[in-house]
């Protein structure tokens, strides 16, 4: 009878640690599936506009952010623009640095796998969930793209543009329940946003950007070989979010509760053996 005890008790125990190891192994899966999704840009992240070869502004544009320019060195229409919570970088070492982080950035999003094939169709009326969304050639918003975060505040909505990318006057993108910091727009050619639109996300260009009076970005215009054309607008650098700290505490309150598990065990047995 005591043999078949212990064997019990051990058998518990086994269970416990193998239940211990896949909990810990699926908090691993989860965060390593997170951070798989995350695009860096290196010294680009503080910048909320950066050209290749000029950046020209007309009107009363404001850029919260850094702005800058590399390896042209052409930044014009400042003021009247202006520039809140960052300063302007024209080819210095800042610049050049973040031009090629842009660059290495472009390359990743380019190389993604796609998740879902929308060469040919039009992004007005579409409700969108996290993913890496491919066009073959063009891309065109008429109307309204939602972006769907299902909760997540960190979801990865991706898209590769082949060629040229388009919005139409007034169009607009909605995000819900999230932050524009891991939206990006991989654009081959040039991306034209266009007059009194609303746009979310990061657009890393091949050549240029041109921003239309009155529209706003709540993301970055980057054009690594262009320009950056604006007049009057409203471009505002995410805040990138801080890693994670759920992970490091999940697991440790996991590992406290299986060393109590234990300890009471030992405890219960040595107390059995005492009154027997």
């Amino acid at each position: 009878m005591q043999n078949t005890s212990a064997q019990k008790k051990h058998a518990r125990r086994s269970i416990a640690r193998c239940a211990a190891g896949l909990i810990v192994f699926w908090l691993l899966a989860t965060s390593w599936s997170a951070a798989a999704s995350v695009v860096s840009l290196g010294a680009a992240d503080t910048f909320a506009v950066l050209g290749g070869s000029t950046v020209t502004n007309t009107g009363a544009t404001v850029v919260t952010g850094d702005l800058g320019v590399s390896p042209g060195t052409a930044v014009t229409g400042f003021g009247p623009g202006v520039v809140l919570n960052g300063s302007i970088h024209m080819n210095d070492a800042l610049a050049m640095q973040a031009h090629a982080d842009a660059a290495t950035a472009y390359a990743q999003l380019a190389g993604e796998t796609p998740t879902t094939d929308l060469s040919g169709m039009n992004l007005g009326g579409m409700i969108l969930t996290p993913g890496v969304y491919h066009f073959g050639t063009t891309a065109q918003l008429t109307g309204t793209l939602t972006l769907d975060t299902g909760g997540d505040p960190n979801a990865a909505f991706h898209f590769q543009i082949g060629t040229t990318l388009t919005t139409d006057p007034s169009s607009m993108i909605t995000l819900l329940n999230g932050s524009s910091a891991n939206i990006f727009w991989q654009v081959g050619t040039s991306a034209t946003i266009g007059v009194n639109s609303v746009f979310y996300g990061s657009i890393l260009a091949d050549q240029s950007i041109t921003v239309n009076s009155g529209a706003t970005i709540n993301g970055r215009a980057i054009a690594i070989n262009g320009a950056v054309t604006l007049d009057t607008n409203t471009i505002t650098a995410p805040v990138v979010p801080e890693p994670s700290t759920w992970f490091p505490g999940v697991l440790a309150l996991a590992l406290v509760g299986f060393t109590e598990r234990r300890r009471t065990q030992k405890f219960l047995v040595n107390l059995s053996r005492r009154g027997s």
